[in-house]
C-alpha cells in the first residue's frame, strides 16, 4: 500500500471537489494543526488527503525522527522536498507538510505555483500545549524543549508570513471551526475554489 493510499481520506466527493482548482497546501509549526485540519478539510471538499510526512515514512520505511537520527536533517529536507513535488503534481487535494518544509526558498516558489499555502498560525502556548508529551518531534529533544520551540517558532514566523493565507488557530477552536475559517479564506482565492 502506498503512502497516499495510507494517508487519503475516504469519502464521497462532495459537490465543492469539481470547484478545488490547486492543491491546498497547510504550512505552520508542530501542533498548529495542519493534520487534523488538513484531513477535515480534504473530506468536507470530498478531495484526497496527502500528508509529506507520512509519504516520506512510507518511502524509507521509517519514521520522521529515525531518518533524522541516521541521515541528518538536510537529508530529510532534501527528500521531503522531492515528495513536495511529486505531491503537488499528481493531483488537486489537502497537502499537510512538515513544521519546517515551508522555510526553503524552493519549496516556498514551488508551492506557490502549483498551489495555495495555507498558514495555520497558532501562538507558541498553543503549541506547546499540543506537542509537549509527544515524543515524535525530533526538533524538540532537547535540555529545554519549550525554549527550543519559542526559538523556532519565533525563527521560522518570517518564512511563514509568505504564505498565500494565514488562518488563526486558537487553543479554543475545534477542529471543525477551523476548517470553516480555511474554507473563508480561500474564498478570497477565485483560482483556487471556483465560487459556487
Amino acid at each position: 500500500m502506498s503512502g497516499i493510499e495510507q494517508t487519503a481520506v475516504k469519502s464521497t466527493p462532495s459537490p465543492l471537489a469539481g470547484r478545488l482548482r490547486k492543491t491546498i497546501v497547510m504550512v505552520g509549526m508542530m501542533g498548529a494543526g495542519k493534520t487534523a485540519v488538513g484531513r477535515a478539510l480534504a473530506a468536507r471538499l470530498g478531495v484526497p488527503f496527502l500528508d509529506s510526512d507520512a509519504e516520506i515514512e512510507a518511502a524509507a520505511n521509517m519514521t520522521v525522527p529515525e531518518i533524522f537520527v541516521r541521515d541528518g536533517e538536510p537529508f530529510f529536507r532534501r527528500k521531503e522536498s522531492q515528495v513536495i513535488a511529486r505531491l503537488l503534481d499528481e493531483a488537486r487535494g489537502v497537502l499537510s507538510t512538515g513544521g519546517g518544509a515551508f522555510l526553503a526558498e524552493a519549496n516556498r516558489r514551488m508551492i506557490s505555483e502549483k498551489g495555495v499555502s495555507v498558514w495555520l498560525n497558532a501562538p507558541v502556548e498553543v503549541l506547546w500545549n499540543r506537542v509537549r508529551h509527544k515524543d515524535s518531534r525530533p526538533l524538540l529533544r532537547t535540555s529545554n524543549p519549550r525554549a527550543t520551540l519559542q526559538e523556532l517558532y519565533e525563527a521560522r514566523k518570517p518564512f511563514y508570513r509568505e504564505a498565500d493565507l494565514m488562518v488563526l488557530s486558537e487553543g479554543d477552536v475545534s477542529v471543525e471551526q477551523m476548517v470553516d475559517r480555511v474554507l473563508a479564506a480561500l474564498a478570497t482565492r477565485p483560482d483556487v475554489l471556483e465560487p459556487q
